[in-house]
C-alpha cells in the first residue's frame, strides 16, 4: 500500500438548467432531511451530490440519483426502502458490511463490457474486467458470472463502461433481487495499470451485489480524510466471520492506492461466501 489513497469516484454536479427540466415533484433534491436520512443509514454525506445525464448509457435509469462516498449510487426508491428495512447495526469498527438487500441466489449474473464509441472500455479495462470476473468466479458461492463484450447490453445484468475522469468508478446497490446494472469506470483508472483497474472494477461489482464500504463509518481510514458517522447504521449489516478491527486488505475500502493488487482480501472472500 502506498501512502497516498485515491477516491473511487469524482463528485458529479448538475447545472441549474438540468434541474429546471424536471418538475419539482419528480426531481430528487439534496435537502437537510435527505442528508439526515443518509446519516441515519451510516453514509458519509460530506460529498453528497446528484448524478447527471452526461456520458451515461441510460439517463432514465442512471441520472438524478444520489451519489455518496465518491462512488455509491443510491436511487430515491432504494433510499426509501433502506429507511423502511428495520435492519440496524450499532458499533461499527471496521468489519465487512452488506446492505439491507442482496442478489437472489443461486443465479448466473451476465456481465457485458461495453465497446461502443467514447464509452468503450480500453484494452486495460477489458483485461481488468476479465480479472474481476475471475475474482468472483473463484469464490465458493452460488453466483456464477459470465462475461462478453459488445454494445447490445439491454438483456444483461451488469454493464461496465467508461466515462471521463481521473480514476475510480461508481455503481449502486441491488434492488428486487437483481444486481445494480451500470458500472462506470473513469478513463484515468487505466493509467494506474491492470492491477489497480481490476481492483476498482471488482470493488464496484461488489457494490452491485450488496457490499458497502468496509470503512463506511470513517472513510479517513483509507482516504486520509472523510466523514465519521460513528455507530449509526440502519442498513449496514455486519457480516459474521469478519473481523472487528480495521481490515486494511479489504477491496471494499472507500479509497484505493496505486499499489492495490486487484484481488479480494481474505475477509472479503469470507463475507461473500457467507452471503452467497
Amino acid at each position: 500500500m502506498t501512502a497516498m489513497a485515491v477516491a473511487f469516484g469524482a463528485v458529479l454536479f448538475t447545472s441549474c438548467s438540468q434541474e429546471e427540466e424536471l418538475a419539482p415533484s419528480d426531481a430528487p433534491m439534496i435537502t437537510d432531511e435527505v442528508m439526515a436520512q443518509f446519516k441515519e443509514l451510516g453514509f458519509d454525506v460530506s460529498d453528497i451530490a446528484l448524478t447527471n445525464d452526461k456520458e451515461v448509457l441510460d439517463p432514465a435509469y442512471e441520472a438524478r440519483n444520489y451519489l455518496l462516498e465518491g462512488d455509491i449510487i443510491v436511487t430515491p426508491e432504494n433510499l426509501s426502502k433502506m429507511l423502511e428495512s428495520g435492519v440496524a447495526h450499532t458499533g461499527a469498527v471496521g468489519e465487512q458490511y452488506r446492505t439491507w438487500n442482496l442478489v437472489s441466489a443461486p443465479r448466473t449474473i451476465r456481465v457485458i463490457g461495453y465497446t461502443g464509441g467514447s464509452n468503450a472500455l480500453d484494452n486495460t479495462m477489458r483485461t481488468a474486467l476479465q480479472g474481476a470476473i475471475n475474482n468472483f468466479n473463484n469464490l465458493n458461492t452460488n453466483l456464477n458470472f459470465t462475461l462478453t463484450f459488445g454494445t447490445n447490453y439491454g438483456s444483461y445484468d451488469i454493464v461496465v463502461y467508461r466515462v471521463s475522469g481521473s480514476g475510480g468508478g461508481s455503481a449502486g446497490f441491488p434492488s428486487g433481487g437483481n444486481p445494480y446494472k451500470y458500472v462506470q469506470i473513469q478513463s484515468g483508472t487505466s493509467n494506474y495499470g491492470t492491477s489497480v483497474t481490476r481492483h476498482v472494477i471488482t470493488h464496484e461489482i461488489g457494490h452491485c451485489v450488496g457490499l458497502r464500504h468496509t470503512d463506511y463509518f470513517n472513510r479517513s481510514l483509507s482516504c486520509g480524510s472523510g466523514g465519521n458517522e460513528g455507530s449509526g447504521g440502519v442498513g449496514a449489516v455486519h457480516v459474521p466471520g469478519t473481523p472487528t478491527g480495521f481490515d486494511s486488505n479489504s477491496i471494499m475500502l472507500s479509497c484505493f492506492s496505486s499499489g492495490s493488487s486487484g484481488y479480494f482480501g481474505y475477509y472479503d472472500r469470507v463475507a461473500l461466501e457467507y452471503l452467497y
